[in-house]
Order: structure tokens, then sequence, then C-alpha cells
């Protein structure tokens, strides 16, 4: 039993799976859940309680059965009680406290990383306001590799999303084309696919790979895909550089996207195996997303941004190259508007850095949603400042398959320039010598003759 006084009440909560949750900042999914907090009060009193709470609690007191889930069990038996260590006697807000002094800097932070559960860090979120979650996060440094560096500090990349409604080559090149002549992809060339045909899945991979091989791009491609898919592709010798996978917090969310965590594993070392990666061998690309676990009724009473966290835990074991939150994407049934989309994603990539994980975010919203491309602006600008991994490159900021809204090869222009934020050092490298950018990074303007431009017309450059 948890419990606070606040205005001459006396607020009591059962246990800590229900502190957490009325603990958390409102949004539609909790509401939907009926976990979230009643009023401002008691949220007010169970964040009281919740900062009083030791660390070491989280360790004891399981918010979903270990007998029960994979995911519990994958992030006790993985906690790594040395690097633990430093932190194992502060109680949540004594935790929030050291997370925004001095002596948390990035080396600390990345020592104590592997000692955080998933738990630890959504509660110390819950306690923090959006600046505490933007500096902290700014503090956080993870680097990882393929066929370039992504994470460096004062970098951002851009994964170029170039879909199409009919999976059309033509369509998906020419919007490849069209990011790579602003400067996006550093990231990865990455497709979501309207089909599950494996005849054109593999198309799509030697297609990718071909533009990446032909005119030797830094990067890496991915055909978002299920990860069965995947292994199908490997198995048939497709040119496969990342596997991707959409992930939970609980094992019953992740059997309902028919995944587990031995399948992961497996396919990891089917990419592995194939040695792809120039620089590095960060083989996996994950997407995850706050209401996944409540809309597939396997949240356990847990409310959803601890859950979110949870999928971290999983996405961490692997060491992908990139994973992102496709933050308002689920729809208004789980973050309602403007204010809830901007609050979680400040919040995902603020739990995810602090776990170790090279996040980013798809920053985004449903034509359903109570928001709008100024509210994006604002997200957009917000985790930029917090040192995001990533962001998403659609041309127009209008994804014609998956019908929603996301940011643009413009805008990636726009927090480049507003911020200074460079490339990848090897993409920046390649964009030189393709006079695509100037020395300073500064997009040229292209000729009708440009190589890109007359492969996508089929002629040779």
């Amino acid at each position: 039993m948890y419990q606070a006084t606040l205005s001459r009440r006396s607020y009591r909560f059962s246990d800590l799976r229900q502190l957490m949750a009325k603990a958390s900042p409102a949004r539609s999914g909790d509401y939907l859940a009926e976990v979230a907090a009643d009023s401002a009060e008691e949220r007010m009193a169970a964040r009281i309680a919740l900062a009083e709470v030791p660390l070491k609690t989280f360790l004891q007191q399981l918010l979903v059965p270990y007998e029960q889930d994979e995911v519990t069990r994958l992030i006790i038996d993985s906690h790594d009680a040395l690097a633990f260590a430093p932190i194992s006697h502060l109680t949540v807000g004594d935790f929030r406290d050291w997370l925004l002094s001095e002596q948390a800097d990035s080396a600390m932070l990345a020592q104590v990383a592997a000692g955080i559960t998933p738990e630890m860090a959504a509660a110390v979120s819950k306690l923090m306001r959006n600046q505490d979650l933007i500096l902290v996060a700014k503090k956080c440094r993870v680097i990882t590799r393929f066929r370039n560096t992504i994470g460096l500090p004062g970098h951002l990349s851009v994964r170029l999303q170039p879909n199409h409604p009919t999976d059309s080559l033509q369509g998906i090149a020419a919007s490849m084309l069209d990011g790579l002549l602003y400067g996006s992809g550093d990231a990865v060339v990455g497709i979501n696919p309207a089909s599950d045909s494996l005849p054109l899945l593999e198309k799509l991979n030697y297609m990718l790979d071909d533009v990446i091989q032909r005119f030797a791009i830094p990067t890496q491609s991915c055909v978002l895909t299920h990860v069965t898919n995947t292994l199908r592709l490997i198995e048939r010798g497709a040119p496969v550089d990342l596997v991707f996978q959409s992930i939970t917090g609980t094992e019953a969310a992740n059997s309902g996207f028919g995944i587990n965590l031995a399948l992961l594993a497996e396919a990891q070392q089917a990419a592995l195996s194939l040695n792809r990666g120039t620089l590095g061998h960060n083989v996996m690309y994950f997407e995850t997303g706050q209401g996944s676990c409540l809309s597939s009724n396997a949240h356990h009473g847990v409310d959803q941004q601890t859950c979110e966290a949870r999928a971290y835990a999983v996405a961490r074991h692997f060491s992908p190259l990139l994973i992102n939150t496709v933050v308002g994407f689920i729809g208004p049934e789980y973050l309602y508007d403007g204010k809830q989309i901007i609050r979680a994603g400040l919040e995902d990539h603020f739990c995810g850095k602090l776990l170790g994980l090279p996040l980013g975010c798809d920053v985004c919203y449903t034509n359903h949603a109570e928001a709008d491309q100024d509210d994006m602006d604002t997200l957009l600008t917000l985790l930029a400042t917090a040192g995001l991994t990533f962001l998403i490159g659609v041309p127009g900021a209008d994804d014609i398959m998956l019908n929603y809204q996301s940011t643009s090869f413009h805008d990636a222009l726009y927090i480049r320039e507003l911020l200074g934020l460079k490339h990848a050092p090897e993409f920046a490298d390649w964009l030189t010598r393709m006079h695509i950018t100037d020395d300073l990074g500064r997009l040229r303007d292209t000729a009708a003759n440009h190589p890109l431009l007359l492969a996508l017309q089929g002629e040779q450059p």
C-alpha cells in the first residue's frame, strides 16, 4: 500500500502498478484502460508517493508477473547489478535530482544504463517536466554503426521512407530519389510494403540494394515486413541489410504480433551471418508506440507509457542500429491531441536514451487526432534539442500508403539549419562527392544530368 496526503485528503494506492498509472500525465489510452487518475489532485498525490519509492523496489515488486511474461524475465535476469550500484540507494525522487545534476554527465549515464530497468525510467519520467526530459536525454550518448555512424553528438539522421500504396517500383524510386537529393537517408532507406508477397518483397530488397551499391551510398536499406518474411528472404539469398520488427512491452502483446524473443534472436543471427555491414554489426531495426499493449488487451493493468518503456528492454537486448517510437500513429484513442503526443514523444525519447538505445521518433499523427502540423513542428524542435537520433522523411510529410502525417525532407532541412545538426559523417562525405551538398553541407541546385536523375530515367550515368 502506498499513500500520500494532499489538501487534507489521504490518497491510497493498492500496489506499485496502480501508483505508477495514477502518477502518469493524463492521456486518453490510460482513461480507456481505466487506470488513470480520477483528478489532477490524485495524480499529484500519486507523484508525491512515487517520489519516495526506492529504486530497488522495482526489482522486487514486478508490475507484470515473472512467471507469466518473458519480457519481465528478460528485464530481471539481464539486470546489471554492478551498473546499478552507483544509484541503488536512491528513491525515484532522488533519481530525478541526480539525473539533473552535473554528476550525471554523459559518461556516468552510459555507465549506469544497464542497471536501469524500464520501470525505473518510466517512474522517474512521471516526476519530470518537459524541460527535465529534454535536458537529461541531451546528455545521453548512444552510437551505432552498420555502413555509417549514427548518433554522434551534433548529428541528426533521417530515415528516407519512400512508401507507395501499390508498391510500385517506379513510384518508390521517385520518392527515394527525391529524398536523396534533399540529403535524407543516412539512417536507413526503409519501405513499408503494402503487400506481404514474398516475390515482391524480394524485388524491393534487390532494388534498394542496387541503388545503394551502384552509387556507393554509405547507408542501409530495410523492407519493413514481418520478421518471419525477412527470415524467408534471407533463406532465398535476398540482400537484406536490417531486420525490422514492431515490438511491445509484454509477452502477450508480442504474441499478438506473432513474435517472441527466440524468434528475434534467430533473425538477428541470420542477419549477422550475411556480414553486410562495413563499419559495424547493429543489424536490427525496431518500432514501438504507446498504446500497442492496450490495443491488444495485453497490458496487465500497467499504464501505457510504462508498457512502452518495457518494449525498450526487448530492443536493448538485441543491440539495434535504430529504434523509433511511432508516437502518434496508433490514434487519438491512446494519445488524444497535440499536447498528449508531444509529452509522449519526449517521454519515449528520454526513457529510450536513458536505457542506452539509439532512439528516434516518427513525429506523427493521424488525421482524426486533435493535432496538426504545428504540433509536430513543436515536437520535432523539442526532440532535436534533446538529441534525437533520427526522424522520418516522407515526401510532403504525407505518407500515401500508411495514410498518416509525419515529417518531410524539408522538415529535416529546417531542423538541421536551426540547430546546426549534421548528417552521419560518411553520408555527408557522399553527399559532397555527389554534388548534392557543398563543402558546408548546404544543398546545391541539381542539374538535369545528375547521375541519380539519369538512373531514374533508366539511363546510364
